[in-house]
């Protein structure tokens, strides 16, 4: 008599299906990533791994409410936001505005690219804190100082971006509207620019990025207002939670942009795969 094996298939319980559904979604996956992080934190703080210096959570809380109401060089968290986020605005549209049709000709035209691509090759290894002395000894202390520099630091990635995604459009899709009778000019409008737009995008996210980084190096010129003369100040006062507290500050409201771009590209690329669904 045969004996026939039977396979028992293990069944989840509708608790273990309720959690899995609850870990498979991506808002809880960043919620616990940020309580995560501030445990860590405040065990490191408590713990001092990192010396003295690491405050904890609240006390970095703490002195960012009472900048919000007590003026620090005659003006409160918000007014110093609004002076970086100014001149970080102000320069992000002129590096994207420069900067993407630098890239773009660069990569459609070849003689664009020849006569350019060496003199930016040459400058671009060059960080913007380098450029602190000339732009005062150019523009003087003022605000056209810190803005060329921001500038400086964001104008790269829109320029490298844009030429990268217009000479790696994949040939097959000139092959295709070329069959159709298409025009140099048509092949641009209708494959280049829809094709490259996800990388300058891309750039432009970078860009953004690089003028919150630059933000710190611009304010060094002589300023009295702005996000990172509160991380100066901390520094000088020996006062750690303000120097986090500016951190925070800045990677807060950086992110913010950084969301608000991601849906205008959805809205201009509306092609491109969106990796979060």
């Amino acid at each position: 008599m045969a004996v026939t094996e039977m396979k028992v298939t293990p069944t989840s319980t509708p608790q273990q299906n309720s959690w899995s559904k609850i870990l498979k979604n991506i808002w809880v996956l960043y919620a616990i990533s940020v309580i995560g992080f501030i445990i860590l934190w405040d065990l490191a703080a408590v713990t001092q791994i990192t010396g003295k210096f690491l405050p904890r959570p609240m006390e970095v809380l703490n002195q960012l409410l009472d900048m919000l109401v007590n003026p620090l060089a005659g003006k409160t968290l918000l007014t110093h936001l609004w002076f970086s986020l100014k001149r970080v605005l102000i320069a992000f549209v002129i590096a994207v505005a420069i900067g993407v049709p630098i890239g773009v000709a660069m990569g459609i035209n070849k003689y664009v690219n020849a006569l350019v691509k060496p003199v930016f090759d040459l400058f671009k290894p060059m960080p913007p804190i380098a450029w602190i002395s000339l732009a005062i000894l150019w523009f003087g202390i003022n605000e056209t100082s810190k803005v060329f520099i921001i500038v400086i630091g964001a104008i790269v990635p829109c320029i490298i971006n844009s030429y990268n995604g217009i000479r790696l459009v994949d040939e097959s899709l000139y092959d295709a509207i070329r069959m159709l009778g298409a025009n140099k000019y048509q092949e641009i409008i209708e494959v280049t620019f829809p094709a490259a737009f996800p990388a300058i995008f891309a750039g432009i996210q970078i860009s953004l990025s690089m003028a919150w980084t630059t933000v710190l190096a611009a304010e060094l010129v002589g300023a009295r207002e702005g996000m990172g003369f509160i991380i100066i100040m901390g520094m000088n006062l020996s006062k750690p939670a303000m120097i986090i507290g500016g951190m925070i500050v800045i990677a807060l409201t950086a992110w913010l942009i950084s969301v608000s771009v991601n849906y205008l590209e959805r809205w201009v690329c509306p092609w491109k795969t969106d990796l979060n669904k």
